[in-house]
């Protein structure tokens, strides 16, 4: 059976938006962990800068990644995977409107099925866009589509950079949503009645971020709440190099390899990535 297309794999993930019912797109950093996360049954996948950024060795910032970098990553996942993807995009490589179609528009040409563009400035001294800068960037990114079926998701930073405000997250997304963007997004929301909130105060579907630590609530939960997407962000990735820290911190401490017994069986693994020829 031939893979599906790009405007396929759109319709697809669209779908999954309009529901009814509560999807979890986990976040790959790698061809091989797309695979692998394709393997499980998840329905759409997404990226995650701050994987990448660990498999790089450099700090999860678009100062430190490229936006040629990054698409470039997201080319190999879509190539892998006959999922959707939705790509981290951070804040679009640049902090003018024009920055941010420029991103949409080559991220639409890799293939996704999607892309998040934040409103945090990447810089330490004022964290945030101004909300008629960050309204101003999504508009930007959701006229560049060349694909309507590209979905744009607008996040609102607040949480994650020290302004635990949510009226102010809300009215950020409202706005994000009055400008177009199909899909809304605040990390670090700090219990299940923010996110309550967040859903009941939106009509376009949410996205909620899991794993940042351990949370008293449930994915059942967020289903109830009206949540439509969950996302795993750079937890996997930090799971897996917690895996790696325990394995070696034993290597070295016990001489003993007993982390062998939670290692994925290589078998398993080959049989999950693609038979290359060479030539």
């Amino acid at each position: 059976m031939p893979s599906p297309s790009p405007s396929d794999k759109r319709a697809s993930f669209a779908a999954l938006h309009r529901g009814p019912d509560l999807f979890i797109a986990p976040n790959a950093w790698d061809a091989g962990t797309a695979r692998i996360l394709t393997s499980l049954g998840f329905p759409a996948l997404a990226t995650t800068s701050a994987g990448l950024a660990m498999a790089l060795g450099v700090r999860d910032s678009s100062a430190a990644i490229s936006r040629a970098a990054v698409l470039a990553n997201a080319r190999d996942i879509v190539a892998a995977t006959d999922l959707p993807v939705s790509a981290d995009l951070e804040d679009g490589f640049g902090p003018t409107p024009e920055d941010v179609a420029e991103t949409v528009r080559q991220a639409t040409d890799v293939g996704l099925a999607g892309g998040a563009i934040e409103d945090a400035t990447g810089d330490d001294s004022n964290p945030i866009y101004d909300i008629d800068t960050a309204v101003a960037r999504i508009r930007a990114a959701v006229a560049a589509k060349t694909d309507p079926g590209f979905l744009i998701t607008a996040r609102s930073e607040n949480f994650l950079f020290g302004r635990p405000d949510l009226a102010d997250t809300i009215r950020r997304l409202q706005a994000f949503e009055a400008a177009g963007a199909d899909v809304l997004y605040a990390p670090g929301l700090p219990d299940i009645a923010a996110v309550h909130a967040v859903c009941a105060a939106v009509t376009a579907p949410v996205n909620v971020l899991i794993g940042i630590t351990t949370t008293p609530y449930t994915v059942a939960d967020l289903a109830a709440a009206g949540v439509r997407r969950v996302s795993t962000g750079g937890s996997l990735a930090r799971a897996a190099l917690g895996a790696v820290v325990r394995g070696a911190t034993e290597l070295r401490d016990h001489g003993s390899v007993g982390y062998i017994a939670d290692a994925m069986p290589g078998a398993q693994i080959m049989s999950q990535m693609r038979d290359v020829k060479r030539t």
